[in-house]
């Protein structure tokens, strides 16, 4: 009799619910349902939920707490250890009878919202017995990782399906595909299974997961930050900012990473208003155009960080904007203000906040501009924490984590990934302001302790040339994104710190990541497989044999873009397969296993003698040739050859003769060797860290087909 009142007491007390989609768990015949596994009371919980007649398959680990024990009296049980060969059989013996089964393929608790390893056993019974599986995802809270049993529990169920593998494969390798897909599919389903709510309500219900004490955050002024602290901040700078502009209204955000950055995202998600993060390293005209495409007529900035950056030339360029100070927002803080705060705001954060729909939009990022003008790229708020919940099913980071993050957060990749992410998921963080300071930040990441290293890769190359050998020696991944890893900062990484980095592949539409290689999804060359819900297509382009236009849908993309043709008119985002479709612009090839290889964007192939040649070939060359130099391709127009390419290096010994060895070497097309070769000391890059190839492609155009020597170059301020 216990274990029945206590499952009842349990479903009761922790409000278990079951999520709208049910029928394919309650349809007639055996199931294997796969589950989630958040904490040890799992069994118990599903035990409380699901017809009696199902066989629960509990860990070791969950049958040694007395309270799972007891809570499954009454129930048919069976103990297993997915590691071991009998577990299949005893699994495969069940099903074969015409009991359901629920299993937890992670075999021991993993916090919700994270991934981890997903044992064979499961996937080798579905393909052996072919039965349907029902993947179920229990979520704790109403949130992502770190919640406990008593916030409540949902449990969400997926639309039964099977896995079917060819016939006459090879054992080892049906294994491998089976548990693949099974781990696919769970990951499909626990982002299927994400809340929908606001940046804002994301962060509260961390806060309430986390609590409000747990330190969380630091920037340079080496505070560390509570929840309670950043939920202060951010609900007096919402209150602030609600009477400098108007509901609905999209305000410009010029500020580094700091807290009060982190505050002025949050503070106008609370009170609907859109922050447009502004690309402050981009020059006056480029700020100009972006501001005038988003229609954004108010600014927020500080007053010293437009000193210390000397940014008063960009200011005059927004002239047209009202320009608003931190500092002087802070004097305007009342003391009914304070009142208001103190006694009820921080303690009633949902009902101080303005209700907003998740489909809303909650971000302007303009695009890095590295290839042309900016547009402005409206993100809703489903879109931006879906794909947070796309790379919490890829990767694994928790509360024993410490993400380093210099890249800015005017950058799709530095403001999601690298510092909304960690906060939401109750991951520690230390925000620096300058992702240049080769040297600070490798000792930032020794002195506190961080596990987690983000950049690009001109950026982690850098670091690792000024890195001592134990200044890493805490990280566990280096995560490399917005332009193409290239082997050489691989290699460092591995030979000098024993580490691998993991590149992952997105844009600015579609945010930091649509694929990622993990530990258990890489393959060298390869930016990793595609993220859970993301559809693809190839797209065939005329004059490119291998690959072809890559093609997405999935929940994280965009919701239009601003443009300088409609300003603050939000354009629908589209391709040619549809209006749910968004074209990367970048040529990919995609093996029979899945994995995304960039083969280069398509603005950036040249039409030479007839063929088409990938500027990244070009690239690839010189940096077999000189790999400890920098090297960048564009392409210039010729008036007796049309299209031709031209290499810009910091080598200065390289020549068209170490080229040609090297084409040779690789099996590569003697039309990749660059028509043309500029000697340069340093090559211009962006803020955000990418290559600037904008400035590249108008040198190349002034110096004609034989261009001259061109001055030392840096990055553009």
């Amino acid at each position: 009799m216990l274990g029945p009142v206590l499952r009842r007491a349990l479903r009761a007390v922790l409000d278990i619910r079951l999520g709208a989609e049910q029928a394919g768990l309650f349809s007639s015949g055996p199931k294997l349902i796969v589950a989630n596994h958040p904490g040890v009371l799992d069994p118990v919980l599903l035990a409380s939920v699901l017809p009696r007649d199902v066989v629960v398959m509990a860990s070791k680990a969950s049958m040694r707490a007395g309270l799972t024990r007891l809570g499954l009296r009454g129930r048919a049980v069976e103990t297993a250890d997915l590691s071991e060969a009998l577990s299949v059989r005893r699994i495969a013996r069940l099903l074969a009878r015409g009991r359901s089964v629920v299993v937890f393929p992670h075999n021991r608790p993993v916090p919700a919202g994270s991934t981890g390893k997903i044992y064979e056993a499961p996937a080798i019974v579905a393909v052996r017995t072919g039965v349907e599986i029902v993947p179920l995802h229990i979520r704790y809270g109403t949130g992502g990782a770190g919640g406990t049993p008593h916030d409540g529990v949902m449990i969400f169920a997926g639309a039964p399906t099977r896995i079917e593998l060819p016939a006459g494969m090879p054992a080892r390798e049906r294994r491998r595909q089976a548990t693949e897909r099974l781990t696919q599919l769970m990951q499909d389903h626990a982002v299927a299974a994400r809340p929908r709510r606001t940046l804002f309500g994301a962060f509260v219900d961390a806060l309430h997961q986390q609590g409000r004490s747990r330190r969380i955050v630091e920037d340079i002024r080496q505070v560390e930050e509570t929840y309670g602290s950043v939920l202060r901040i951010s609900l007096a700078l919402g209150r602030l900012l609600e009477r400098a502009s108007r509901e609905g209204e999209t305000v410009g955000v010029l500020l580094p990473n700091t807290v009060a950055a982190i505050g002025t995202v949050l503070g106008m998600s609370a009170v609907r208003r859109v922050p447009a993060m502004l690309n402050y390293s981009a020059g006056p005209d480029a700020v100009r155009s972006s501001a005038d495409a988003a229609a954004i007529r108010t600014v927020i900035t500080s007053r010293a960080f437009v000193e210390a950056a000397r940014l008063e030339r960009l200011l005059r360029a927004l002239g047209h904007c009202r320009v608003y100070y931190l500092e002087d927002l802070r004097e305007k803080f009342t003391a009914r203000d304070k009142l208001w705060l103190g006694a009820w705001a921080q303690w009633r954060p949902r009902r101080a906040a303005k209700a907003a729909d998740p489909g809303a939009l909650a971000l302007v990022l303009f695009t890095s501009g590295s290839e042309g003008r900016p547009k402005g790229v409206g993100l809703s708020h489903d879109a931006v924490l879906a794909n947070m919940a796309q790379l919490a099913a890829a990767i694994d980071f928790g509360r024993s984590d410490k993400f380093l993050n210099a890249l800015p957060m005017y950058h799709t990749y530095g403001l999601i990934a690298c510092t909304l992410m960690p906060l939401f998921y109750g991951t520690r963080l230390f925000l620096y302001t300058n992702p240049l300071h080769y040297r600070i930040i490798p000792e930032i990441a020794y002195s506190r302790r961080c596990t987690y290293l983000f950049g690009t890769s001109t950026f982690l190359g850098n670091y690792a040339r000024h890195a001592r050998a134990l200044d890493f020696h805490s990280l566990r991944y280096v995560i490399s994104g917005g332009e193409k890893l290239t082997p050489e900062v691989q290699r460092l990484y591995q030979q000098r710190f024993g580490l691998r980095v993991l590149e992952g592949y997105g844009s600015t539409e579609c945010g930091p990541a649509v694929s990622l290689a993990t530990p258990h999804g890489f393959r060298p060359g390869s930016v990793g497989r595609f993220l859970p819900l993301v559809e693809h297509r190839l797209v065939p382009v005329a004059g490119i044999a291998e690959g072809g236009l890559l093609h997405v849908r999935s929940p994280n993309v965009m919701s239009g873009y601003f443009t300088l043709d409609e300003p603050g008119v939000l354009r629908p985002a589209g391709s040619e397969l549809g209006a749910d479709w968004h074209c990367m612009g970048d040529v990919v090839r995609i093996d029979a296993d899945g994995f995304v290889s960039v083969l280069g964007r398509l603005q950036r192939f040249a039409k030479v003698a007839g063929e088409m040649v990938a500027l990244e070939m070009v690239e690839r060359l010189a940096r077999e040739c000189s790999p400890q130099h920098q090297h960048a391709a564009t392409v210039a127009l010729s008036p007796e050859r049309g299209e031709t390419t031209v290499l810009f290096t910091t080598d200065p010994a390289l020549d068209r003769m170490a080229l040609h060895q090297a084409a040779r070497a690789l099996g590569a097309q003697e039309l990749a060797v660059a028509r043309s070769i500029v000697h340069v000391d340093v090559l211009p890059v962006l803020g955000s860290g990418k290559t600037d190839y904008v400035t590249l492609a108008e040198l190349a155009r002034t110096a004609g087909d034989t261009p001259a020597p061109a001055p030392a170059l840096g990055a553009r301020a």
